[in-house]
């Protein structure tokens, strides 16, 4: 753990209305993530995992410059890097409800995985998005789901070539949801969570585990399945709440269960 006074300011929580806001916050060092850092994202989504009143959580970064541009190079190496010791959301730290990454900037090497593991994005105008590996003998082996989330040769052409492909390009295959003007960038991702925020936690959650697993598992899921992880949802109160305010013309008061 980094030993400066200012050590925990390297990564920023908030939380307001349903809405984790979680922030890299190294500019200086374009985001990149030396080990003070990586244990306070670790620290930050079990924190938002405990929470019960956080509905969803948004990963940023500080800057217009650089989103993240993956691991602190100029920090001493402690042996092999060991892909387990990065905060990666489904392999070293599980959380059970929806993120979102507002990528700013460079999304590069390590920073490509904090956008790839989250479950939406929203970027700038200005991101670019790139896997490096390739020019640095290096391997991507955390690259592989994007097998799955991408066009194939698209997957190629960002691994072989390690050339970086722009925010409206990555919009253009699937990998972003929106892309917005580098200034509207917060007001954007925090509008989309907001969305998600105000749905029935319960539904929401059964929704991001069945394309979780499904993705996971890169076959077709039989409804069986899918109408498992939904049962306890078609039994909720929210579900009784959630009609009953439809029927009365209200705001559902969710309060997952």
């Amino acid at each position: 753990m980094n030993g400066s006074p200012d050590a925990a300011a390297d990564v920023l929580y908030d939380a307001a209305d349903g809405v984790v806001t979680i922030t890299i916050n190294r500019p200086g060092r374009l985001n990149a993530l030396n080990a003070n850092a990586r244990q306070l994202l670790f620290d930050a989504w079990c924190r938002f995992e405990a929470d019960r009143s956080a509905r969803v959580a948004i990963l940023t970064a500080a800057g217009e410059r650089s989103f993240c541009v993956g691991r602190d190079l100029h920090e001493p190496a402690d042996g092999d890097f060991v892909l387990e010791s990065f905060p990666i959301l489904g392999i070293s730290v599980e959380v059970s409800k929806p993120t979102i990454a507002a990528v700013n900037g460079y999304a590069l090497g390590g920073g490509f995985l904090l956008a790839q593991m989250c479950d939406l994005c929203v970027a700038s105008e200005t991101a670019t998005f790139s896997i490096p590996e390739s020019k640095l003998g290096r391997g991507a082996a955390w690259a592989a789901p994007l097998a799955a989330m991408l066009p194939t040769r698209v997957v190629m052409e960002l691994l072989v070539t390690a050339a970086p492909l722009s925010a409206a390009r990555m919009h253009e295959v699937g990998f972003v949801n929106q892309v917005v003007p580098a200034g509207e960038l917060r007001v954007a991702a925090h509008r989309m969570a907001s969305l998600v925020a105000a749905n029935a936690p319960l539904s929401v959650g059964a929704c991001k585990q069945m394309v979780d697993r499904v993705a996971r598992e890169g076959r077709p899921m039989a409804r069986a399945d899918a109408e498992g992880m939904f049962r306890h949802v078609y039994a909720s109160r929210d579900a009784r709440e959630g009609l009953a305010a439809f029927r009365e013309r209200r705001a559902p008061s969710w309060s997952g269960e």
